[in-house]
């Protein structure tokens, strides 16, 4: 676990620290920073690296730390300073995507990122990930639920280009509109996108994933 001395927020600790035996010093740094700009800016991880590299002055081709450790420091950038307002900031992020896959939920969605991972607060992104045998079905949904959306083209789970559904969605429980985006896959993408990620962990959730994940959050706060 991380040790932090001193520090107040919007400020990147660095010292009493104790990192992952495997990261070197500038990892680590790149680690810490790149959590703050996760948790302040809603960057996604692989935007906060490459921003960290450039406000630490490091060369371009610096080597990255791996997302675990991102991800640990982000979870302990959020206990430290954001331990009061993230878990209500994440259960309605939650609902909202709950609320968005039961809209879509013929296209077999499954909530991916930092709000199924429990690292979101109410600068992140919902990220869902539908599995269908057309990807335009799931454009006329949208059309269908008068969504004004935008579509572009992402890199997919084996650096195929994937249709994404971009859109604005009002999260009552926030008073913001909080992005929402539809990762459009094969549907023989399914069975692979289960498999455990590198910690043992489930990647993503389908709707009575996230649906239990709400109800036992809940039964937590009573």
């Amino acid at each position: 676990m991380a040790v932090y001395y001193g520090i107040s927020r919007g400020k990147t600790p660095t010292m009493g620290r104790q990192h992952h035996p495997a990261m070197d010093t500038a990892k680590a740094e790149i680690a810490a920073t790149a959590a703050r700009l996760v948790v302040e800016e809603g960057l996604e991880f692989a935007q906060a690296k490459r921003r960290a590299v450039k406000q630490l002055g490091l060369p371009a081709r610096t080597a990255l730390p791996d997302n675990d450790a991102v991800e640990d420091e982000v979870r302990e950038y959020i206990a430290l300073f954001c331990g009061d307002t993230q878990p209500a900031e994440l259960q309605a992020l939650r609902a909202l995507a709950f609320d968005w896959m039961g809209r879509m939920r013929e296209f077999r969605p499954h909530l991916a990122g930092a709000v199924w991972h429990g690292t979101a607060t109410r600068l992140s992104d919902v990220y869902i990930q539908l599995f269908c045998d057309d990807p335009k079905s799931a454009e006329i949904a949208l059309i269908d639920h008068h969504v004004d959306y935008e579509p572009h083209t992402i890199t997919g789970f084996h650096g195929e280009p994937t249709e994404a559904l971009s859109m604005g969605a009002r999260c009552k429980a926030l008073g913001e509109v909080i992005g929402v985006h539809f990762m459009v896959y094969d549907l023989d993408d399914l069975r692979g996108a289960l498999k455990p990620d590198s910690r043992g962990r489930t990647p993503r959730g389908d709707l009575a994933a996230v649906g239990r994940l709400l109800e036992d959050t809940s039964a937590d706060d009573n």
